[in-house]
């Protein structure tokens, strides 16, 4: 017996009274042949379900175990494979392919026990020889790695331990070298069972920051996807322990922490996805319980007294990446709901929390943003009317609580508390507003002598100013209080805040030029304000950021960017704190620079309607004059000759809540807006634009992402992408650059993805090899048929360089398909640039695949005079492919050579033959010279 291929499914004669399960098994392996695994198991799947004998269900498993390993999905595979040796202890080709996905998985243990079955059923099988040998190498490989590391580990810890070492260099390279040894899978695994759990706690007890440091980090190494270590892990040290690091005063302790708590949930929460395996296939406690015991202890974390305000923003942070659902269609929130009954108050507490408050918690100028940005995700991940009822039940109790008995300093945590949630889910700031005597106590506080009062009051009026429930009860009752303590306040914290209250009303109207709220210039006095308050060192940088947040609304008007981009000084300060700690200030960075290149969704309105709204009285927003597409072009000229790309690429590598998906959308957009002059693209790529948009075309809202990956593909199209995507990154931008192929993107977007990826196709078979994993070739295919030329035209030179691949040689070489019959009709287009890119395909298919030659004649009727059409072309780049063409088809076939010289390609292929020397010249000699060889025709007395 022979074994096919280790992903060919195989075939089974027909059993009776199973024709339907026949007829979709062999449809499956037709799909599987074209590389349409995901189909192929769909087939597969409903020929199991269609009560199919015990033999077709160990073919149909083994058979959905090799989809699978096309698909990258090993745990699968191994788990297909298993259920058809249920059905057949001695079915060879499933214990063949369950031994791959073993090896991928890492467990070469199991794997090599397969093997060796499947080389006891079939001890001639060089398959089966090659493959257990190359894995007894491997496995021999991983012994004596693991016995050479064996004495070094043991020496680690003898100097990290040694009281005599302190601070030597030798202590230090030791550190080092473990940390470097863990992020291996093999020696964090020797580690491990080198007792090194437990000397890494004695570092831990050390309270040395450099032997902690290496300590959290080494134990990364240990857990970094592996359920099993991460558990045992948790039961040497102690959760509880392991949550207190973040809470310590030394910042990059309590950041090596919180790297290690990530990486613990992510191993806790891969093993709640597939059941409790560990990596060996051990049974291990209940993942979903141990993480229930880690997000409590978070929780407790944030209001434990002692905590630091970094640990305190660390453990936000967390539960912003933990708690709340990554997609929508994932159907259980049991985790969400579970948080706000057991933490809701306590994240309210860190809210409502005053900075440098005596008798407070500890907290950072970042804090109350964190705790809002994780209410709101919170919020959004409730499904349905009760809980979000229950939400806001909780909510109203906790500031009632505070606003109600508690004096003064009661009412100010109860306000600090709304504007927390004014900032984060605002339909529950909204419904806490309206609450007895919280925005009479808001406006009353506003007048308090106190400055702390003051600003409490003040902050939350403007929380409050933006939404559009409250704008209105604000304007009525709260400009004139805004401008008189603008006017007369003699702190600068308090006239800076009043102002922003002022900027979010007087912005109302957005870009409608129309809408103006104040008086002719009172909003450019209030933006050089703003501007004049940016620029002052002396002020904090907690108070400047309002400043920004005041220039983020004043910039809606055009007349305030046009003075804004003029002002360097102001740009340059702008620029330095979006780069500073105080990362609350980043979305209203990237607001100000989305209003100054204009880079939100504008659609110019339809004249027939504006005419019809203005017929009726109704409002027509109106542009201004200098948001005209040639002003703000010489606005982004000016932010990039101040520096924009560098400060937005330190943005994007925030680690930090506070740049939300939003935030991500709005930096998308204006990196989007940068690279629209082509000219312009070399200045962002040569500072760091190019790698800033990698993170934001992965992650984010999908128009954020979407932005994100139109300014890659842009960049991929006029620059050398090896150059702007160094070294492995470039493998990277294939994804985004995908995700522009789909339909709900434009015909712009998909034009510049498809000339993205014609681009990266042409640089090497990795990255055509990553083109085809992510699944890009049928969209490419669909737009072959666009009717938009460029699209068209775009799509077949993309397939002319992905056709250089094995696997898209084999599509066309694939029985039942036009796609050949496709690349020959569009070498005879009118089109001349469609032509090119379908002939160069064709030359490219015909001379790696000779068999496609002898089916050219077969595909349409009109072949010859397409190809004599080419090789009589006035474009000598099209001549040339012609010429190949034809001699792949000579070469080929001696029958088709005969059919070629007896029509006019002998007489055209004389003439060009005689041409001045060219590689068309050459080409076509060469055909000649290969039919005189075959005897169709005869050299003249020159010899030629």
């Amino acid at each position: 017996m022979t074994v096919s291929g280790p992903g060919t499914p195989e075939p089974r004669s027909a059993v009776p009274g199973a024709s339907s399960v026949e007829q979709l098994r062999k449809e499956g392996n037709e799909l599987f042949k074209c590389g349409d695994y995901e189909s192929a198991l769909t087939a597969y799947t409903q020929a199991l379900g269609m009560g199919a004998t015990p033999q077709d269900q160990a073919i149909l498993h083994r058979n959905r175990a090799a989809c699978h390993l096309k698909l990258e999905d090993y745990d699968k595979a191994e788990t297909e494979a298993s259920k058809a040796i249920e059905k057949d202890g001695g079915d060879v080709k499933a214990l063949y392919r369950r031994s791959q996905a073993l090896e991928k998985l890492g467990r070469l243990d199991q794997a090599v026990l397969d093997l060796q079955r499947c080389v006891s059923l079939e001890p001639k099988n060089k398959v089966f020889q090659d493959a257990l040998r190359n894995i007894g190498g491997r496995i021999q490989e991983k012994v004596r790695y693991m016995s050479s590391t064996d004495a070094k580990v043991e020496q680690m810890f003898q100097i990290l331990l040694d009281p005599e070492e302190k601070g030597t260099e030798k202590k230090q390279k030791a550190s080092q070298n473990l940390v470097v040894l863990a992020r291996e899978d093999a020696g964090a695994e020797k580690i491990f069972r080198s007792n090194g759990v437990q000397l890494l706690q004695r570092l831990l007890d050390t309270g040395e920051t450099d032997l902690m440091l290496a300590a959290l980090r080494t134990l990364v190494g240990i857990c970094s996807e592996h359920q099993s270590r991460t558990v045992a892990t948790l039961s040497v040290l102690g959760t509880r322990r392991v949550v207190s690091f973040l809470g310590v005063e030394n910042q990059a302790v309590s950041l090596a922490a919180c790297h290690l708590l990530q990486v613990i949930f992510d191993a806790l929460r891969e093993g709640v996805k597939k059941g409790f395996r560990g990596k060996e296939g051990a049974i291990i406690v209940d993942p979903a319980r141990e993480l229930k015991v880690l997000i409590s202890n978070l929780l407790e974390l944030l209001t434990e007294v002692g905590v630091s305000g970094q640990g305190r923003d660390n453990a936000l942070t967390l539960l912003i990446k933990m708690v709340p659902r990554k997609s929508p269609k994932d159907p259980n929130n049991s985790l969400t709901l579970w948080v706000i009954d057991q933490g809701l108050k306590k994240i309210l507490e860190v809210g409502g929390s005053l900075q440098n408050s005596p008798g407070e918690l500890a907290v950072t100028a970042n804090s109350r943003m964190s705790a809002s940005i994780l209410l709101n995700k919170l919020f959004e991940d409730l499904k349905c009317d009760a809980e979000r009822e229950n939400f806001h039940r909780l909510c109203e109790n906790y500031i009632r609580s505070w606003f109600e008995g508690q004096g003064l300093a009661g009412k100010l945590r109860a306000i600090q508390t709304v504007s927390c949630l004014l900032q984060g889910p605002c339909d529950a700031g909204n419904r806490a507003l309206e609450l007895s005597g919280v925005m009479e106590s808001v406006i009353a506080l506003c007048a308090s002598e106190q400055e702390e009062e003051q600003l409490v009051a003040i902050e939350a009026l403007i929380h409050a100013a933006g939404k559009a429930k409250r704008a209105s009860f604000i304007t009525a009752n709260g400009v004139s209080l805004l401008k008189d303590l603008y006017k007369r306040s003699e702190r600068d914290s308090i006239r800076i805040r009043a102002l922003v209250g002022l900027c979010k009303l007087g912005s109302a109207g957005g870009t409608d030029f129309s809408m103006k709220q104040f008086a002719e210039g009172s909003t450019l006095k209030l933006a050089k304000q703003c501007r004049k308050w940016l620029c002052n060192d002396q002020i904090d940088a907690s108070t400047r950021r309002w400043a920004v947040e005041g220039l983020a609304y004043l910039t809606f008007d055009a007349d305030v960017k046009e003075e804004f981009v003029e002002d360097e000084a102001a740009l340059k300060a702008l620029f330095q704190l979006s780069k500073s700690e105080e990362r609350s200030v980043l979305f209203a960075v990237a607001s100000a620079l989305v209003n100054c290149t204009n880079s939100y969704d504008y659609e110019e309105p339809d004249p027939k309607m504006v005419e019809l709204a203005k017929y009726a009285k109704q409002h027509v927003p109106e542009q201004h004059p200098k948001d005209k597409p040639s002003f703000v072009r010489a606005r982004v000229k000016k932010l990039l000759a101040a520096g924009v790309v560098s400060a937005m690429t330190c943005m994007v590598k925030t680690e930090n809540p506070v740049l939300t998906n939003s935030c991500r959308e709005l930096l998308s957009r204006v990196f989007l807006a940068l690279v629209e002059e082509v000219e312009d693209r070399g200045t962002v790529v040569a500072q760091g634009g190019g790698k800033a948009l990698l993170p934001l075309a992965l992650e984010g809202t999908d128009v954020g992402q979407t932005k994100a990956a139109q300014a890659l593909a842009k960049l991929t199209i006029t620059s050398n992408p090896e150059m702007t995507f160094p070294g492995e990154r470039i493998y990277e931008v294939v994804r985004p650059l995908v995700s522009l192929l789909h339909l709900n993107c434009s015909g712009l977007q998909n034009f510049e993805a498809l000339m993205a990826l014609t681009n990266l196709a042409g640089i090497s078979e990795r990255l055509r090899q990553k083109i085809l994993k992510e699944k890009a070739v049928p969209m490419i295919e669909g737009y072959m048929f666009e009717e938009h030329e460029m699209i068209r035209r775009a799509a077949t030179e993309c397939m002319c360089n992905l056709a250089m691949s094995k696997e898209v040689q084999d599509l066309f070489e694939a029985e039942g398909n036009d796609r050949l019959k496709l690349l020959v009709l569009y070498s005879g287009e009118d089109d001349e640039l469609l032509q090119r890119a379908a002939a160069g395909g064709l030359a490219m298919l015909t001379s790696m695949r000779p068999s496609l030659c002898s089916r050219i004649p077969q595909v349409t009727t009109h072949w010859l005079e397409i190809l004599q059409a080419l090789l009589l072309s006035s474009n000598q780049e099209l001549q040339h492919r012609g010429t190949v063409v034809v001699f792949n088809m000579v070469e080929a076939s001696k029958e088709i050579a005969s059919t070629l010289m007896e029509s006019e390609v002998l007489e055209i292929l004389s003439v060009l033959a005689k041409g001045e020397e060219s590689p068309v010249t050459r080409a076509a000699a060469a055909c000649l010279g290969k039919a005189v060889e075959y005897g169709l025709i005869q050299p003249n007395q020159d010899g030629e």
